[in-house]
């Protein structure tokens, strides 16, 4: 069983991989389940039909040129993977998903939005603060390390506390990626981590790993293994991989690796889902 479950395409503000290529891609890849996780990010992002003219920005290595400041367009991005559903179903299975790049005070928006459309999966990821984003050095700025990564798992310790309609904690320690000082000890955060990961299994939830962590030449995965095996410990059992895909090179890369990975940390099982509910596969490599 070979599955992603973290895909992004078009309909995601910074990607320009058209839905249908993706799952064409996926099947000559050999990939039996794909699960598109397009980007929502409220309070630096506009939804289409909001008020007032959509803002743009250049886009970093990789991106389009221009890139609106955008969520999905969600009646299109349903009714493309419904069509798509429909001519490809045969031949691989598609589920229907969303990150949510959350942010405490954004959670109405998400429940409103969840209501709308019957979701297969959700990864919930925190990729700013304070409408602050990470990769720009913005929340950073100005903030000890000490102060910056506290306040990244405190800020998701209290949206898994208060938000329950999602699938998987999305890139756990995301803020690895963009810290220029390097390593933070694990033993200052575990405790928090412990708090957080506790929270995700009592309430039936789960955690990805992230394969993206080889294509930005990260010495760790992503979560790191500390965390990984910090979960384990715990009971955790709900796994999902996925390659935060953006592009045809990206899409279902180092799946395999991640399995193994899993394996070695004593797992024996990842999961897809289906209408939000986590189907268990064995850790066949």
């Amino acid at each position: 069983m070979l599955a992603d479950y973290h895909v992004h395409t078009e309909f995601s503000d910074d990607s320009d991989y058209v839905m249908e290529q993706v799952v064409k891609d996926a099947i000559g890849l050999g990939l039996d389940e794909i699960c598109f996780t397009d980007h929502v990010d409220y309070g630096i992002k506009k939804d289409w039909d909001e008020p007032g003219e959509m803002i743009y920005r250049k886009g970093g290595p990789g991106e389009p040129e221009k890139m609106p400041l955008a969520n999905p367009h969600y009646p299109t991005y349903y009714r493309t993977f419904e069509e798509l559903g429909f001519l490809y179903g045969d031949r691989i299975s598609l589920k229907f998903g969303l990150e949510f790049g959350m942010q405490v005070e954004t959670i109405p928006r998400y429940q409103q939005l969840f209501e709308r459309y019957p979701f297969d999966f959700i990864i919930l990821s925190v990729h700013q603060i304070e409408n602050k984003e990470f990769w720009t050095q913005e929340f950073q700025q100005g903030r000890t390390q000490d102060e910056y990564i506290q306040r990244y798992y405190q800020e998701i310790l209290e949206l898994v506390r208060q938000y329950k309609n999602y699938s998987v904690l999305g890139h756990l320690d995301l803020i690895n990626r963009y810290d220029k000082i390097g390593n933070y000890p694990f033993e200052k955060i575990k405790p928090i981590l412990t708090e957080i990961l506790q929270m995700v299994i009592d309430d039936g939830k789960g955690i990805e790993i992230n394969t993206s962590s080889h294509r930005y030449g990260l010495k760790d995965s992503t979560p790191s293994v500390d965390i990984l095996k910090l979960y384990h410990q715990l009971g955790g059992r709900i796994v999902t991989i996925g390659s935060d895909s953006h592009k045809k090179e990206h899409l279902g890369a180092y799946i395999r690796e991640a399995k193994r990975l899993l394996r070695n940390l004593g797992y024996r099982e990842f999961c897809t889902f289906e209408k939000m509910q986590p189907i268990f596969h064995p850790l066949n490599i």
